[in-house]
């Protein structure tokens, strides 16, 4: 008999972590893998943010700060929240979390029941489909592909609602596909939700700043799902500050008030050096930072490009956060080298193993046909890495 919880048992490991550290080992062997698999910046931190940091050491913020977070903090978030999103959430409101991973997970704690259905748009984020059964719910798959942006439809939502439905649980910016739903998308998703007032919509907007075509809509700004919608975000991508583990949650009073219990419960309030610098993150004008996002533009057309010249990759241009997902179902079937190609992951290990180029396989991001590349590297790895792939593939076509 397993010593082990039922729930921990039906839970994996990130794809994403595991082809990481596959990645780590072989380079610890000897091996020159270039690795394209984590969505972490490779910027530093901002200098303003880590004097802050410094800052509060020196005033000797070492005690536990409030549940939710420090009041100034989620004061700065509430004034982000209207200076960027339009959108008004009282600090009463907002949850301060050890990462915008852990406010997602206070959300579906605080709604989910046994059995209770979550709607994921797929392609999702790896983590969404565990922490759904982390909570005993079961997800329920809303597929896309290449062909319509890789988003779902307001036609597509509708026919997916149960009675069993609780939730909707998406990214825009999408990890992984770099898409993001304009605000027309958004109104007419929003319009549906309205009609069911039992349903929770989970917005996580990560990668809001990182968007090369025009301002991030949230679905909260629709008035008929405001009290329907928790809104996450954090301080990870946007300002390097991946390590520092610092995201939230703006959602309705009864929402909010249900974290902070799970919260308190759990881990209580987060770093608080880490909360302190956030502050003073969020009061500088998004315009400083920019120059990591103009990078990141610079990388993704160099890496279009290149890609475009990968035989049996169909791929679309990313529009926001720092990912590829090129389709290769073209490989998917075949044996290459000896290698069987059943799916996504098989041909991600293939490359790696091959090429030693790291990427994650599509599906434990719901989308088995696709394959994961962040950009988020040096112009000359993104150059070596297109030019090991493309030699690798040119010999099977």
């Amino acid at each position: 008999m397993s010593k082990l919880s039922d729930r921990v048992t039906r839970l994996g490991f990130s794809q994403t972590f595991v082809m990481s550290n596959k990645a780590r080992e072989m380079k610890a062997n000897g091996i020159d893998v270039i690795s394209l698999t984590l969505g972490e910046p490779d910027f530093d931190v901002p200098d303003n943010i880590k004097q802050a940091a410094f800052d509060a050491i020196n005033q000797n913020y070492s005690h536990y700060s409030p549940v939710p977070g420090f009041l100034e903090l989620r004061e700065a978030i509430s004034n982000k929240l209207k200076r960027d999103n339009n959108l008004d959430y009282k600090p009463t409101q907002i949850c301060v979390s050890n990462g915008a991973k852990q406010a997602i997970i206070n959300v579906l704690a605080a709604i989910i029941n046994d059995g209770d259905e979550v709607l994921l748009p797929a392609p999702y984020w790896v983590s969404y489909d565990e922490m759904v059964k982390m909570m005993g719910g079961n997800s329920v798959m809303i597929t896309t592909s290449y062909v319509n942006d890789f988003k779902i439809t307001a036609e597509q939502l509708e026919e997916a609602i149960t009675e069993k439905t609780k939730a909707v649980l998406f990214s825009s910016p999408c990890n992984p596909s770099g898409g993001y739903y304009t605000y027309d998308e958004l109104k007419s998703l929003a319009k549906i939700i309205a009609k069911y007032p039992q349903i929770t919509v989970i917005s996580d907007e990560i990668y809001e700043y990182i968007n090369y075509e025009t301002k991030t809509t949230s679905i909260a700004q629709f008035p008929e799902v405001y009290e329907q919608t928790a809104v996450i975000n954090g301080m990870s991508k946007a300002f390097a500050m991946t390590g520092w583990r610092i995201g939230y949650s703006a959602c309705p009073e009864w929402l909010a008030k249900a974290c902070e219990k799970i919260q308190g419960q759990m881990t209580s309030g987060a770093n608080t050096v880490a909360q302190r610098a956030s502050i003073v993150a969020l009061q500088t004008d998004p315009s400083e930072y920019k120059y990591m996002i103009d990078a990141f533009k610079i990388r993704r057309n160099l890496v279009f490009d290149l890609m475009k010249e990968i035989p049996g990759f169909k791929v679309l241009l990313p529009k926001a956060a720092f990912y590829f997902f090129p389709d290769i179902s073209h490989y998917i079937g075949k044996t290459l080298d000896g290698t069987e190609i059943k799916d996504a992951d098989d041909f991600a290990m293939f490359i790696l193993e091959k090429a030693h180029v790291g990427c994650v396989g599509g599906v434990s991001f719901g989308s088995p046909e696709c394959i994961r590349f962040s950009y988020a590297a040096s112009e000359d790895d993104l150059r070596e890495a297109m030019r090991r792939i493309k030699e690798l593939l040119s010999k099977f076509n």
